[in-house]
């Protein structure tokens, strides 16, 4: 599809040196936009940025969303912003309920204060699948939630109520995206919290026998990176009153189980070594927190926002494979 017109604006990217964050740096710097990347690099690496480090249109700034004088320092001369910084990951949050809750609701509602006190024209932020919680409705419709199944869902939940607080009260406009299970370039492979995908593709180079949770039936609506970019500059530019001030499930709309992922996963990669379809797959317990099936409905988001996602899970993971064995 046709990329909308975002030039010339000066865009915050909280989180920049994460692996979404870092995606969206670079795209809107190829649009020729002016780009501010704020992140406290504890999660983020600055070797995503390497590849446009130097550019003229890029700053970063290494400070940290809990401290409001950053918050405000970042948002200065700014058209956008674009709040990914968080800290992911549901077993995280279980081990360390207190350290989420700061950065995920604290370092957020800095963010949305900083934002409207700067006169920012447009909050856009990662919401997450997670808040559907408990819910066993099929496929996820924005409207029909659940009870939250970990401290990290309850953070996500609450940004989206102060983001609609903010929206009502302040005239700040917001856009939360609740994204599926993203995966793509420079996502990290390594870590306790590594997201499934890298950590699969990983260990099968290795080798090394990956672990499922569980029987391998349990399935996700795995939603490549370029899908989420363009989700995120639509919300940028659209001008559709009825747009804003809303939530949106950003997914392919698809699911597939954790056992037909492998599956692929090793199909892709025996292009490169033929011996990485003899690796064995272990099983292990289910994981605490975890929800058994997710897919999304988008059909919310393409009405609204003329969302088009243009990568299937299969040629999502055709490129993520290419990408990792080239790092390799």
């Amino acid at each position: 599809m046709d990329t909308p017109k975002l030039i010339n604006k000066t865009i915050l990217v909280t989180g920049g040196g994460g692996f979404i964050g870092s995606n969206l740096c670079e795209a809107l710097l190829n649009l020729n936009n002016n780009v501010v990347c704020l992140d406290n690099l504890s999660t983020g690496k600055s070797e995503n940025l390497i590849d446009f480090q130097d550019h003229p249109k890029f700053l970063f700034i290494e400070g940290d969303i809990r401290d409001i004088e950053t918050c405000k320092k970042a948002v200065q001369g700014v058209d956008y912003v674009l709040h990914q910084a968080a800290l992911g990951s549901v077993p995280r949050s279980i081990k360390d309920p207190i350290t989420s809750n700061d950065v995920n609701v604290g370092g957020f509602l800095n963010m949305l204060v900083a934002s409207r006190d700067a006169g920012v024209k447009r909050f856009v932020y990662a919401a997450s699948s997670s808040t559907y919680g408990d819910s066993t409705s099929m496929p996820k419709v924005e409207d029909v939630i659940g009870k939250p199944l970990s401290p990290y869902a309850i953070t996500k939940y609450v940004n989206e109520l102060y983001a609609d607080v903010f929206s009502k009260t302040y005239g700040l406009e917001t856009i939360g995206l609740r994204y599926f299970n993203v995966f793509g370039r420079r996502q990290d492979p390594n870590g306790a919290y590594a997201a499934v995908i890298p950590k699969f593709v990983s260990q099968l180079m290795k080798g090394e026998s990956p672990v499922i949770n569980g029987d391998g039936t349990y399935s996700r609506d795995f939603t490549y990176i370029d899908n989420v970019i363009q989700a995120n500059i639509l919300c940028l530019t659209t001008e559709i009153n009825e747009a804003l001030n809303t939530v949106y499930n950003i997914a392919y709309g698809d699911r597939i189980s954790l056992n037909d992922l492998v599956r692929y996963l090793k199909k892709y990669l025996t292009e490169f070594d033929k011996s990485i379809n003899d690796v064995e797959i272990i099983f292990g317990p289910n994981r605490v927190g975890d929800i058994s099936h997710s897919q999304a409905s988008i059909e919310k988001a393409i009405k609204n926002l003329n969302y088009n996602p243009q990568y299937s899970l299969q040629q999502g993971l055709k490129e993520a494979v290419k990408w990792y064995w080239g790092k390799s």
